[in-house]
């Protein structure tokens, strides 16, 4: 007693399309759902498997009025393959120019960089004088402590923040004075 296992996506797309091709004939979605179980196609997945062979246009689907007929011929099938064909061919003779102009640029690029003795003799060199710039960038992180304005930017940094505080003090002092000499006028003005 072995359980009878359901069809695939792929197996299911096939028997649908044998649907079509079979009768030659369109169809709504209501008259699919019907036909599908005979085919082995379950009625609530017709709808997702009409839907991916829409998507792949393998199936045209066109709504006229308020319905939404299905159909497809077995010369559509053929035209499509026929344009996918000719488009790989195309994709495919693309790709083989471009590969020959790239190993042709490849090839020109290589002329000039022949291994000769002058060019090994500057590459050492470019090597040292790339090793000496990176040493000196790290003497000159080591000294970057002491730079004169380094230190300079550092201090003005700290004594900013110092005197915009006495600043809004001496402020305050100011605008209390004010206002105390301004409070002893009026009480004086009433004695």
């Amino acid at each position: 007693m072995s359980k009878k296992r359901g069809l695939s996506l792929e197996e299911k797309r096939e028997q649908m399309l044998q649907i079509f091709y079979e009768s030659q004939d369109f169809y709504l979605l209501k008259e699919l759902e019907k036909m599908g179980p005979k085919k082995g196609v379950i009625s609530q997945s017709v709808k997702d498997v009409v839907q991916s062979l829409v998507d792949d246009d393998l199936v045209l689907r066109d709504k006229i009025g308020t319905s939404v007929y299905f159909w497809s011929l077995p010369s559509c099938a053929g035209n499509q393959l026929r344009t996918t064909y000719n488009k790989l061919e195309s994709d495919l003779s693309n790709s083989k120019k471009r590969y020959m102009e790239l190993l042709e640029q490849r090839d020109d690029l290589k002329r000039g960089r022949e291994d000769t003795d002058e060019r090994e003799d500057a590459l050492e060199e470019l090597k040292a004088v790339e090793l000496r710039h990176k040493k000196l960038k790290e003497e000159l992180a080591a000294y970057a402590d002491s730079d004169p304005s380094a230190l300079e930017a550092m201090s003005m940094r700290s004594i900013i923040p110092h005197f915009t505080m006495g600043v809004g003090t001496w402020t305050s002092i100011i605008v209390l004075i004010h206002h105390s000499d301004r409070v002893s006028m009026q009480t004086s003005h009433f004695i």
